[in-house]
Formats: structure tokens, C-alpha cells, sequence
């Protein structure tokens, strides 16, 4: 596994066959984590979108009562996000995973990986 890039509230590494990126804080805005991660994409961490099949899990923690916010907008504002950066299409998305649990931090972790 390789370093973390990043210093503010996102950042990202590159794992085995893709990219793995974690979010601190929770809003109940989805909308907000699509232009968060992609200016972090743009200006941080540089990387060529990749073709083929990928595979994602989107995990969203929290402390206490679950926030208000819909785990579906969630996924599709950082679908769009990765999109152009980590993969070229998010129809190349073959498989979609996301939970919400009680966590230790309020953080939002997604893995895309690509299939093998």
C-alpha cells in the first residue's frame, strides 16, 4: 500500500488495482463531497482514469444518532466525483456497496477497485 496523499479534509492512495479515498466529516449535503472530491482529484492527487469493469464500497461512519443524509445521493455525488479520475464512465461501475455504521469519527471511506 502506498502513503497517503492529502492534508485537508480529503485524502486518497493508490491500492492494489485502484484507489482508495477517505473523508473526514459528515454533511447532510450530499452535493458538497462531489465538489470536495473532485477539486482534491484536480489539484492533489493527479491520476489517469483507467477503462474496464471496477468494482466500489462506499462506507460512511458517524458518532451517535446516524445523520440525515441518503446513503443513494451520497454515492452518486462521489460516483460523479471519481469520474474522470478514476475511472472514465461511472457506467463502468459492475459493483456498488454502501453501508452506514456507528464508527469511532464521523468519515466517509471509498475503495474503487478495479476487476480483475
Amino acid at each position: 500500500m502506498n502513503d497517503w496523499a492529502g492534508r485537508g479534509k480529503v485524502r486518497a492512495r493508490l491500492i492494489g488495482g485502484g484507489v482508495e479515498v477517505a473523508i473526514d466529516g459528515i454533511t447532510t449535503q450530499a452535493r458538497y463531497y462531489k465538489l470536495l472530491v473532485y477539486e482534491f482529484f484536480r489539484k492533489e492527487f493527479q491520476i489517469r482514469p483507467r477503462y474496464g469493469d471496477f468494482d466500489v464500497e462506499i462506507r460512511m461512519e458517524h458518532v451517535g444518532e446516524a445523520p440525515g443524509l441518503d446513503l443513494d445521493n451520497l454515492a452518486k455525488a462521489l460516483l460523479d466525483a471519481l469520474k474522470g479520475h478514476v475511472f472514465v464512465d461511472d457506467a463502468q461501475i459492475a459493483r456498488l456497496f454502501c453501508e452506514r455504521a456507528p464508527g469511532e469519527r464521523d468519515c466517509i471511506t471509498v475503495r474503487a477497485t478495479k476487476r480483475s
